[in-house]
């Protein structure tokens, strides 16, 4: 049985940063430390005052602490996990961009007026469930202990359970239309024969290379080799002479990479799912 604490160093980067992320805003909110209305999207603000900070603040908060919230954040740890341990495992460049990809979509969406919300983390939350959805169509699930169905039915089961609760729709039903967008264009339209090669931007792999965290086959860009690493310098012994610390391998650059990737049959058992499917894309 595992602690905490190795639980929460066995999640792969992405996932483990959004989900602090969206933990540590709420929890801030109840300390009072700012005001939620100050981190909401409303383009009136981010056009004419220049508070930019809002297209992408409005996506870490989750609403105040609840049980929806503890749904949203929930499907993070375990259909966003899942995503970058399986379909998006040593890929880590094009599951941030799939993330930024979504975000960039529902803020398209948010500008028509009808669609405008002013939190749209529930809505990228949503996206991940659903592209969870398309990646393994035949895995079996329980929602919430009551209903067992395949996984490509799962977006539909909780839009369903939402109308139940009383909770609004559209956050979801948006987040629904960007996870299918991005499927279509990475997965359904390069197996209809289209020549539209839709790749992760050079930018978003010379951003993860930076950061020093995860993996990504076939990289464009090399990993940081001073990425987490504090101070590199000369160490003078007591015999006069210097040495030099060896510069980091490619192994060490990556960070925990090893110990997030597993071998095929530990991660069957810890996805928990029947069937994983194939994914054709056109960057793996």
């Amino acid at each position: 049985m595992s602690t905490p604490a190795e639980y929460y160093r066995s999640l792969p980067p992405v996932s483990k940063a959004y989900g602090v992320a969206c933990l540590m805003t709420t929890a801030a909110y109840y300390l009072n430390l700012y005001d939620p209305w100050s981190i909401a999207l409303f383009y009136g603000l981010v056009f004419k005052r220049f508070q930019v900070w809002r297209v992408i603040t409005n996506f870490f908060f989750l609403g105040p602490f609840s049980f929806p919230f503890a749904a949203r954040l929930i499907m993070i740890a375990k259909y966003g996990v899942s995503l970058e341990r399986g379909p998006f495992d040593k890929r880590t460049a094009d599951y941030v961009w799939m993330l930024i990809f979504g975000a960039l979509s529902l803020l398209v969406m948010s500008a028509v007026p009808y669609l405008w919300s002013p939190f749209m983390g529930t809505s990228l939350v949503f996206m991940i469930v659903y592209v969870w959805s398309r990646e393994f169509p035949n895995a079996r699930i329980n929602v919430y202990g009551l209903v067992s169905l395949k996984g490509f039915y799962l977006p539909w089961a909780m839009l369903a359970l939402d109308l139940i609760f009383g909770n609004p729709l559209k956050p979801d039903i948006l987040g629904m239309v960007a996870g299918h967008l991005y499927y279509f264009l990475t997965v359904l339209h390069p197996l209809a024969g289209g020549k539209f090669k839709f790749s992760t931007p050079l930018l978003v792999h010379k951003i993860v290379a930076y950061w020093g965290e995860g993996t990504q086959m076939n990289a464009p860009v090399e990993s940081n080799p001073s990425a987490g690493v504090v101070f590199r310098g000369r160490s003078n012994r007591l015999g006069g002479t210097q040495t030099t610390r060896p510069r980091s391998t490619s192994h060490e650059t990556n960070g925990n990479a090893a110990s997030v990737s597993s071998s095929p049959q530990q991660q069957n058992q810890g996805d928990g799912v029947a069937f994983r499917g194939k994914s054709y894309r056109i960057n793996g």
